[in-house]
């Protein structure tokens, strides 16, 4: 009967072994470089550092982000060409600030409202194969809390 015992308790952290070696193991988590920093976005939610949320009610969000069709007119951009575009540019480090996406806006995290118009306190352009607009307003905003904009930024 210990022998059950110990192996009921055993079988569900084996489990969790297995599905956090599978996450952290993923290589397609989106990145970007600030200068010494990187920043990546994780689906680990205890491993994070920064929670960032979502709405679709402009007057529950703390930070405005806007999708613009011109490169020029955005804070921040993302163009690649898909997975392995510039290698290495994001490689993990004590630095590395992880960003979570949460559900539902954690105490003290930034609630981004994402739309095509409107103010806004940060403009982005995104022609990816590896980052949607929510991933890159997700890591823009988690790269300052929502304060401050950017320097130059690389993938």
């Amino acid at each position: 009967m210990l022998r059950f015992k110990i192996l009921a308790s055993a079988v569900p952290l084996l489990a969790a072994a297995v599905f956090a070696r599978a996450e952290i193991g993923s290589v397609s988590h989106p990145c970007i470089a600030l200068g010494e920093t990187s920043v990546e976005l994780t689906s680990l939610f205890w491993t994070a550092g920064v929670h960032v949320a979502f709405t679709d009610d402009p007057a529950r969000a703390t930070v405005r982000v806007q999708i613009t069709e011109d490169a020029d007119a955005a804070d921040f951009a993302v163009v690649d060409d898909g997975l392995g575009s510039e290698p290495d540019s994001c490689q993990a480090n004590p630095s590395t600030r992880l960003v979570s996406i949460a559900a539902q806006p954690v105490d003290g995290g930034q609630v981004i409202y994402l739309s095509s118009e409107g103010p806004a306190d940060y403009r982005i352009y995104v022609r990816s194969k590896t980052f949607s607009p929510r991933e890159a307003a997700a890591l823009i905003v988690g790269a300052r809390g929502g304060h401050g904009r950017f320097q130059a930024a690389s993938l």
